[in-house]
């Protein structure tokens, strides 16, 4: 992953806020310029345009996120287990990114999304449309169309997530089990 600079981090971390705050639309380059403390002329240096950040953020989120979700992966764990690293380290990174978790829900509802590149370049969907895929291929998964399969589990880590960072329920290590289990059991061949 391409290392960035502290003013581009700056830049994308204000974004992340703003956008949180104010969504796509509401957030403008002067609120940018005002609250990252970054000078226009370097906002500028790094990007062409409010709608040019918004996709390198995007890229740039899920690049960290695909990194997050292979750390300490295993290839020699038994095929639940690193379903269940998995599922927990995107967890992880929701929870303790919540304005990264609220940025891409927005970016995949937006006009935004038909702008970025394929989902076969996005290296972080690639790891789990893969995972599930194989999981279907060699029958330890249901056999269902494996891009659905994957929409679904990335839905349940989303939604308990925002469980989790809005405190609707107590969500400990116990609740996460159940929740990744149930997940599971809906998924595996039994």
């Amino acid at each position: 992953m391409e290392q960035i600079t502290e003013k581009k981090k700056i830049i994308f971390d204000t974004t992340l806020t703003l956008v949180r705050a104010n969504g796509f639309h509401g957030t403008t380059m002067s609120m940018l310029i005002k609250s990252s403390g970054v000078a226009a002329g370097t906002i500028y240096h790094y990007f062409d345009s409010k709608d040019a950040l918004i996709l390198e953020l995007h890229a740039y989120i899920r690049e960290i996120m695909a990194t997050a979700i292979l750390e300490g992966d295993n290839e020699n764990l038994n095929f639940k287990d690193r379903f269940i690293a998995y599922w927990t380290r995107q967890w992880q990174f929701y929870t303790q990114h919540p304005e990264a978790l609220y940025f891409i829900e927005q970016f995949v509802n937006s006009p935004y999304y038909k702008q970025c590149p394929q989902p076969e370049n996005d290296r972080c969907q690639n790891i789990i449309t893969h995972f599930v895929k194989t999981g279907i291929e060699t029958g330890i998964l249901k056999s269902m169309n494996y891009k659905l399969m994957g929409i679904m589990v990335h839905s349940s880590i989303i939604k308990a997530a925002k469980v989790k960072l809005n405190n609707y329920l107590p969500v400990g290590d116990e609740e996460l089990k159940q929740i990744i289990d149930m997940v599971w059991d809906g998924m595996v061949i039994r």
